[in-house]
């Protein structure tokens, strides 16, 4: 039987940045973090309903490249705040790439309001929030 969405695992470039990313400005929490026996580093940050494994090999990581349409894969992360417009304005400010602006959802039977940027390697990640 199903207990719960444990993790989703990514791989990043710098894990330094990854980690001032998504707990510096999206307010994830550090769960572990340690270096294994090939040199990768490997963290778990919670989110509060589950948690972003996230691996950087020892030798990096190229940039993230999107899923094309009609291809197969993960598209983006989600991460529900209390409210789309405050947040997405303190991550402008901080320099964050945007990709859409706030704006109400089209699933509105779902979410309320939206908008999405991308992380440091260029994985989109979606702030959304409900009414």
């Amino acid at each position: 039987m199903l207990k719960s969405f444990e993790h989703v695992g990514m791989t990043v470039s710098d894990m330094d940045r990854t980690v001032d990313f998504y707990c510096g400005l999206l307010g994830l929490r550090l769960h572990l973090r340690k270096v294994m026996a090939d040199g990768a580093e490997i963290a778990f940050l919670d989110a509060g309903g589950g948690m972003l494994e996230i691996i950087a090999p020892a030798g990096g990581a190229g940039r993230a490249v999107d899923v094309p349409e009609g291809t197969a894969g993960l598209r983006h992360l989600t991460f529900l705040f209390d409210s789309v417009d405050e947040t997405f304005a303190r991550l402008e400010k901080a320099g964050v790439q945007i990709k859409e602006r706030p704006r109400l959802a089209i699933n509105a039977e779902v979410m309320h309001k939206v908008a999405f940027l991308r992380d440091p390697d260029g994985i989109q990640i979606e702030l959304a929030e409900k009414k």
